[in-house]
């Protein structure tokens, strides 16, 4: 259900276990050379100059081998610091034990690198990027091919770093696997989350209450709503204000509908969870103090799994809870919570997901195309398959509803919130044609991402 993501320690100690290391170090490079080079004439059958730009470590020393396989094949392999004017480039220059940024003279090669006119190959992953983080905290080669050995490193899948990996062929160059703290989210995921049986009832099949839907954002609702019905779930309750009422009731046919007014909001929002199994707090709820009182008093109250999205994160305080709790932040709404700018969640996203997990006691699920599921004391959980068409507003209201589906049917919550990211991702692959695809477009696909 998950594939290992090695940091750059975990990849070391692979390595020692090889049998007689480090005297078969060597070994190991001549593997990772003719991988690279193997990769690289079969994604450029047409080149017949490369530049290979080595630097003085492992990689370096993986460069120069390929360099050589290729000579061998009959091609020109010149080891350089002058990339233009060949037709590939194949950057390395630094492994996965580089940490930090690139000093000037490095900076200025990959700049060289990036500006010459081919495309650049990378080994094990491109220059500047750090393997254990994806952080890229200075200059960094932009490849259009990554060759990486024997796994793939977290580097090349967390942002920034998968930015700059371009298409990546994991090459086995004949280490054993080792424990990894973080891991890959795969398909199989879904295995995890039961399906409505013979005996199922429409409460035990999956009962979710969703609150949100203030007016002018009553979509919001609704597509969570809807989504956690398409996700499986046997019944749905959709907790909206009084006056928003009469829209949600025309958006949203199968969901039980019930309003509730600021003096009696927590009453009524109590009463119905009583029947929910977990409950989605947040999709178009409104800002100000009085909806921050409601969460904090929802979620001091309620002993049931509640997943938070959108307004329900803002001015978010950590409330102990027995019940789980997951957090569905984008990027903005993280730095909100943490203090910070978006820019910073971008550029440390593996951090920030951690830091959020353990400050809040919760679950953290940080949207974007490298999807990190975190949890208080272990690694994290990377889903990856998203296409780019989930860019667009709408769709995280969609997989609040499919996590709160997942979790009202009893899944722990770390692997409930990773595979509704999968059953997500799954859905907007579906969808045919990509371009301009909405939110809404989910809903019909889901079920077949469920079956898929």
């Amino acid at each position: 259900m998950y594939e290992p993501l090695y940091t750059a320690s975990e990849m070391r100690a692979a390595e020692e276990r090889y049998p007689g290391y480090p005297e078969t170090i060597p070994e190991l490079m001549e593997r990772a050379g003719a991988a690279v080079a193997r990769e690289a004439m079969a994604a450029y059958p047409g080149a017949r100059r490369f530049a290979c730009v080595c630097g003085g470590g492992s990689n370096g020393g993986d460069g120069r081998v390929a360099a050589r396989m290729l000579r061998e094949a009959g091609l020109e392999a010149d080891e350089t610091t002058e990339p233009e004017g060949y037709d590939v480039v194949v950057d390395a220059l630094f492994g996965t034990g580089f940490r930090g940024e690139p000093r000037p003279e490095a900076a200025e090669l990959i700049a060289r690198m990036n500006a010459a006119s081919a495309p650049v190959v990378a080994v094990d992953l491109p220059s500047g990027v750090d393997a254990s983080t994806g952080e890229a905290a200075g200059a960094v080669v932009d490849a259009e091919l990554t060759v990486t050995f024997h796994a793939p490193k977290v580097g090349l899948v967390v942002g920034p770093g998968r930015f700059h990996a371009g298409r990546i062929v994991v090459a086995d160059i004949g280490l054993e696997d080792v424990e990894v703290e973080h891991r890959r989210a795969t398909e199989a995921l879904l295995e995890l989350v039961p399906r409505r049986g013979a005996r199922d009832t429409k409460y035990s099949a999956g009962s979710v209450l969703v609150v949100g839907g203030s007016p002018g954002m009553t979509g919001a609702a609704a597509l969570t709503a809807l989504a956690a019905l398409r996700a499986d779930a046997g019944y749905v309750a959709l907790a909206v204000p009084e006056e928003s009422l009469p829209v949600v009731e025309t958006l949203a046919l199968e969901p039980v509908k019930l309003g509730w007014r600021e003096d009696d909001a927590v009453a009524r929002i109590s009463e119905a969870a009583e029947r929910a199994g977990a409950l989605a707090l947040g999709p178009g709820l409104g800002r100000g103090e009085g909806r921050r009182e409601l969460v904090r008093e929802l979620l001091e109250r309620l002993s049931l799994p509640v997943v938070l999205d959108a307004d329900a994160l803002f001015g978010l305080e950590p409330v102990a809870r027995e019940a789980s709790t997951v957090l569905t932040p984008h990027a903005g709404e993280l730095a909100r919570l943490l203090d910070t700018d978006s820019a910073w969640v971008g550029a440390h996203r593996l951090a920030v997901a951690r830091d959020a997990a353990e400050r809040f006691g919760a679950v953290v699920l940080l949207k974007g195309p490298d999807t990190i599921v975190a949890a208080p004391g272990s690694g994290v959980v990377v889903c990856d398959l998203g296409p780019p068409s989930l860019a667009t507003a709408g769709t995280g209201d969609v997989l609040t509803g499919v996590v709160a589906s997942f979790l009202a049917k009893g899944p722990a919550p770390p692997p409930a919130a990773a595979a509704g990211a999968v059953a997500h991702a799954r859905a907007a692959a579906l969808v045919d044609p990509q371009a301009g695809l909405v939110a809404g477009d989910l809903l019909d696909t889901l079920p077949a991402a469920l079956d898929a």
